[in-house]
């Protein structure tokens, strides 16, 4: 395993984490279209209970109209407090990332709401999208961890969830 320097990861989380809530989003949707391959299930080591329970909350997610799906993923990364988001706060990192490529592999079968065919990335968003592309495999799911670890919302103990 190679040593992860902090501040490899920590200048691509910050400036990640200073996009607008739709750029976020579309720089997710740009990693999966361009690096998918790659990371291919992005959550090594994510157990059987994990991706039940993040086809779960998938599914949940699935259920709905395209646009409350888009109101759900801009919620994650506002870190609202909605019953979904307090139910994403409660999975680990690692069930996390695997929702969130659940969500891009829904996105592209059609089963999410699909990115915009002509959308554009910023040029902000397309030179952190290289730097991202120029990390080391576990640099990136450092990276990634650490950017899906704080979306959502704390979850709320016992009958408030």
């Amino acid at each position: 395993m190679t040593f992860v320097n902090d501040e490899t990861i920590n200048k691509p989380t910050q400036a990640f984490q200073s996009l607008g809530v739709d750029e976020q989003l579309a720089l997710f949707w740009f990693v999966y279209k361009e690096m998918g391959g790659s990371i291919t299930q992005a959550a090594p080591g994510a157990s059987t209970t994990s991706d039940a329970i993040a086809e779960g909350l998938f599914n949940q997610v699935k259920e709905m109209s395209h646009e409350e799906q888009l109101q759900v993923q801009r919620d994650l990364v506002e870190r609202k407090d909605t019953q979904t988001t307090r139910e994403y706060g409660s999975l680990s990192d690692t069930t996390k990332l695997l929702f969130w490529y659940l969500l891009a592999q829904g996105m592209n079968q059609g089963t999410i709401i699909p990115m915009p065919s002509d959308y554009q990335l910023s040029s902000e968003s397309q030179d952190l999208l290289n730097q991202i592309k120029g990390l080391e495999f576990d640099q990136q799911m450092t990276l990634f961890r650490d950017i899906v670890g704080p979306m959502g919302a704390e979850p709320k103990a016992g009958a408030e969830v």
